[in-house]
Protein backbone atom coordinates (compact mmCIF):
# COMPACT_ATOMS: atom_id res chain seq x y z
CA UNK A 1 0.00 0.00 0.00
CA UNK A 2 2.85 2.60 0.66
CA UNK A 3 4.39 1.22 -2.65
CA UNK A 4 0.83 2.69 -4.27
CA UNK A 5 0.84 5.76 -2.51
CA UNK A 6 4.27 6.71 -3.33
CA UNK A 7 3.60 6.18 -7.11
CA UNK A 8 0.30 7.91 -6.84
CA UNK A 9 2.94 10.94 -5.17
CA UNK A 10 5.26 10.32 -7.88
CA UNK A 11 2.92 10.48 -11.04
CA UNK A 12 -0.22 12.33 -8.85
CA UNK A 13 0.36 15.53 -11.67
CA UNK A 14 0.55 13.53 -15.06
CA UNK A 15 -2.03 11.49 -13.84
CA UNK A 16 -4.43 14.62 -13.31
CA UNK A 17 -3.13 15.99 -16.63
CA UNK A 18 -4.38 12.74 -18.95
CA UNK A 19 -7.10 12.89 -16.53
CA UNK A 20 -8.18 16.44 -17.29
CA UNK A 21 -6.94 16.38 -20.52
CA UNK A 22 -8.89 13.63 -21.99
CA UNK A 23 -12.33 15.68 -19.93
CA UNK A 24 -10.51 18.72 -22.04
CA UNK A 25 -11.04 16.67 -25.03
CA UNK A 26 -13.89 15.57 -24.54
CA UNK A 27 -15.71 19.13 -24.16
CA UNK A 28 -13.80 20.10 -27.74
CA UNK A 29 -14.45 17.51 -29.60
CA UNK A 30 -18.42 17.11 -28.34
CA UNK A 31 -18.89 20.89 -29.18
CA UNK A 32 -17.22 20.66 -32.01
CA UNK A 33 -19.13 17.89 -33.07
CA UNK A 34 -22.55 20.13 -31.72
CA UNK A 35 -21.21 23.09 -33.68
CA UNK A 36 -19.86 21.10 -36.84
CA UNK A 37 -22.44 18.58 -37.29
CA UNK A 38 -25.62 20.09 -35.20
CA UNK A 39 -25.79 23.44 -36.12
CA UNK A 40 -24.07 22.90 -39.59
CA UNK A 41 -21.63 25.22 -38.48
CA UNK A 42 -18.15 25.92 -40.75
CA UNK A 43 -15.97 22.82 -39.60
CA UNK A 44 -13.00 25.70 -38.84
CA UNK A 45 -15.30 28.16 -37.02
CA UNK A 46 -16.79 24.91 -34.95
CA UNK A 47 -12.70 24.19 -34.46
CA UNK A 48 -12.14 27.74 -32.80
CA UNK A 49 -15.42 27.70 -30.75
CA UNK A 50 -15.01 24.28 -29.50
CA UNK A 51 -11.30 25.23 -28.41
CA UNK A 52 -12.30 28.18 -26.84
CA UNK A 53 -14.54 27.26 -24.67
CA UNK A 54 -12.43 24.05 -23.81
CA UNK A 55 -9.51 26.54 -23.01
CA UNK A 56 -11.24 27.94 -20.55
CA UNK A 57 -12.12 24.71 -19.16
CA UNK A 58 -8.52 23.39 -19.33
CA UNK A 59 -7.43 26.52 -17.32
CA UNK A 60 -9.77 26.34 -14.33
CA UNK A 61 -8.57 22.23 -14.32
CA UNK A 62 -4.85 22.59 -14.55
CA UNK A 63 -4.33 25.19 -12.13
CA UNK A 64 -7.02 23.82 -9.11
CA UNK A 65 -6.27 20.30 -10.08
CA UNK A 66 -3.15 19.38 -11.97
CA UNK A 67 -0.48 22.03 -11.28
CA UNK A 68 -2.25 23.00 -8.29
CA UNK A 69 -1.10 26.70 -9.28
CA UNK A 70 -0.86 29.10 -5.92
CA UNK A 71 0.00 31.84 -8.06
CA UNK A 72 -2.49 34.63 -6.02
CA UNK A 73 -1.21 38.04 -6.61
CA UNK A 74 -2.36 40.30 -9.28
CA UNK A 75 0.58 40.08 -10.95
CA UNK A 76 1.40 36.36 -11.17
CA UNK A 77 -2.51 35.25 -12.37
CA UNK A 78 -1.47 37.69 -14.82
CA UNK A 79 1.38 36.25 -16.04
CA UNK A 80 -0.17 32.54 -15.64
CA UNK A 81 -3.24 33.81 -17.14
CA UNK A 82 -1.60 35.07 -20.03
CA UNK A 83 1.14 32.68 -20.85
CA UNK A 84 -1.79 30.10 -20.49
CA UNK A 85 -4.20 31.23 -22.89
CA UNK A 86 -0.99 32.79 -24.91
CA UNK A 87 0.33 29.10 -25.53
CA UNK A 88 -3.21 27.58 -26.08
CA UNK A 89 -3.77 29.89 -29.06
CA UNK A 90 -0.55 28.27 -30.09
CA UNK A 91 -2.33 25.20 -29.52
CA UNK A 92 -5.09 26.50 -31.28
CA UNK A 93 -3.43 27.41 -34.39
CA UNK A 94 -1.65 24.25 -34.48
CA UNK A 95 -5.21 22.90 -34.35
CA UNK A 96 -6.59 24.91 -36.91
CA UNK A 97 -3.27 23.94 -39.80
CA UNK A 98 -3.79 20.69 -38.67
CA UNK A 99 -7.46 20.61 -39.98
CA UNK A 100 -6.88 22.64 -43.04
CA UNK A 101 -4.28 20.14 -43.83
CA UNK A 102 -5.86 17.15 -43.67
CA UNK A 103 -9.45 18.39 -44.13
CA UNK A 104 -9.24 20.97 -47.15
CA UNK A 105 -5.80 19.78 -48.94
CA UNK A 106 -6.32 15.88 -48.26
CA UNK A 107 -10.17 15.40 -48.25
CA UNK A 108 -9.75 13.31 -44.69
CA UNK A 109 -12.60 12.77 -42.69
CA UNK A 110 -13.17 16.29 -40.12
CA UNK A 111 -14.86 14.05 -37.06
CA UNK A 112 -11.38 11.89 -37.03
CA UNK A 113 -8.85 14.64 -38.00
CA UNK A 114 -10.50 16.37 -35.33
CA UNK A 115 -10.40 13.47 -32.48
CA UNK A 116 -6.34 13.12 -33.94
CA UNK A 117 -5.68 16.77 -33.59
CA UNK A 118 -6.71 16.49 -30.24
CA UNK A 119 -4.07 13.79 -29.25
CA UNK A 120 -1.36 15.86 -30.90
CA UNK A 121 -2.78 19.40 -28.68
CA UNK A 122 -3.25 17.46 -25.32
CA UNK A 123 0.84 16.69 -25.40
CA UNK A 124 1.66 20.09 -26.89
CA UNK A 125 -0.27 21.29 -24.02
CA UNK A 126 1.09 19.36 -21.31
CA UNK A 127 4.87 20.59 -22.11
CA UNK A 128 3.63 24.49 -22.32
CA UNK A 129 2.03 24.03 -19.59
CA UNK A 130 4.86 22.58 -17.36
CA UNK A 131 7.65 24.19 -18.68
CA UNK A 132 6.29 28.05 -19.10
CA UNK A 133 2.65 28.19 -17.52
CA UNK A 134 2.65 26.72 -14.30
CA UNK A 135 6.18 26.28 -13.90
CA UNK A 136 6.77 25.91 -9.70
CA UNK A 137 8.82 28.63 -8.08
CA UNK A 138 12.21 27.61 -6.76
CA UNK A 139 13.45 29.67 -3.81
CA UNK A 140 17.27 29.16 -4.88
CA UNK A 141 19.48 31.66 -2.42
CA UNK A 142 23.11 32.66 -4.10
Amino acid sequence: MEKLKELYKKYKEILFYLIFGVLTTVVNYVLYLLFAKIFNINYMVATVLSQIIAIIFAYVTNKLFVFESKNLTKKELAREIISFFGFRGISLLLDMGFMYLFVDILNLNDAIMKLVSNVLIIIANYVFSKLFVFKKKTNIKE
